[in-house]
């Protein structure tokens, strides 16, 4: 990609300037990294080789954990902390920027097709076989897949023909677009809205979405038998608890004016390392079909 700014290398701030912190956080990080890569890699064997790939559910959950957005982030964040400078070219800084935002937005709409078909076999589960065809929950992934490249295009162009003059640092470990708009030599806040606009709105709105469908499935399950009920509730928990670590984090860094503080680096962690690697033990461990075929596997 063409730059046509005078910055070439950007330099990270990475999360602290103390060499004993940045060991121990490698290591941590990397057992996390270990453990979110088997935990991905266990569901979609356990999903692939048993009959739960037949089930809309866990068609989505397959696809979910394909994704692995953590790979975007977790090895130039591992490399960084050993290194006693942390730099990333620029043409590197904008492609993480595009596969970052690029993932993190299939994973919102796929998590939202998820709260679709939890509300489908709830609320309509007289015809939920026929509205949940396996070409339905295709159509549904392919629409993801759209809905997350248009975000990630559109915050990658209002990023991309932004005029950087210097300095070249950014407090952050990773390329986000808050922390690019500080190095912008023009009067940002245009720009600011439309960030907000583009990741804020999107991450509220489905958010707001997402709840709405927990009230209705509660509002559903309340007269039916105690079992019926529990399978109800322990079925939707695991999504919810998915869709608490992920979208909290995320409502707390976009939703907001562009600016940035010292906690959102820290506060980044959450939805690119930690909720990453709950998700496999919430959707396995919480749930009885998931966990019959993980022992099978």
């Amino acid at each position: 990609m063409e730059n046509r700014n005078n910055v070439t290398v950007i330099i990270l701030f990475g999360l602290s300037q103390n060499k004993n912190i940045e060991i121990l956080c490698f290591v941590l990080f990397l057992f996390c990294y270990i453990a979110i890569w088997m935990g991905n890699l266990l569901i979609m064997i356990s999903i692939t080789c048993s009959p739960l790939i037949d089930q809309p559910m866990y068609f989505f959950l397959n696809y979910l954990s394909k994704l692995c957005y953590t790979s975007t982030v977790m090895p130039e964040l591992m490399t960084d902390l050993l290194a006693e400078r942390k730099t990333i070219s620029y043409n590197n800084c904008m492609t993480q920027l595009f596969i970052c935002h690029f993932l993190r937005g299939i994973e919102i709409f796929i998590l939202t097709g998820m709260a679709y078909d939890h509300y489908m076999a709830i609320c309509k589960h007289l015809h939920y076989t026929i509205i949940m065809s396996r070409q339905k929950c295709s159509a549904i992934i392919i629409v993801c897949c759209t809905g997350g490249l248009i975000h990630s295009a559109s915050q990658f162009l209002l990023t991309i023909f932004l005029l950087f003059c210097g300095p070249n640092e950014i407090y952050h470990y990773i390329c986000d677009v808050y922390a690019l708009l500080k190095l912008a030599c023009t009067d940002m806040y245009g720009i600011g809205l439309l960030v907000v606009f583009n990741s804020g709105l999107i991450a509220l709105v489905t958010f707001v979405i997402l709840m709405v469908s927990y009230f209705l499935i509660l509002h559903t399950i309340r007269d039916y038998p105690a079992e019926s009920r529990t399978k109800a509730l322990s079925t939707c928990s695991s999504h919810k608890t998915v869709v608490d670590l992920f979208f909290v984090p995320v409502l707390f860094i976009y939703i907001r004016p562009a600016e940035t503080f010292p906690e959102d680096k820290l506060v980044a962690l959450f939805y690119t390392i930690i909720a990453p690697m709950f998700n496999s033990l919430i959707f396995t461990l919480r749930n009885l079909e998931m966990k019959n075929a993980v022992r099978k596997v």
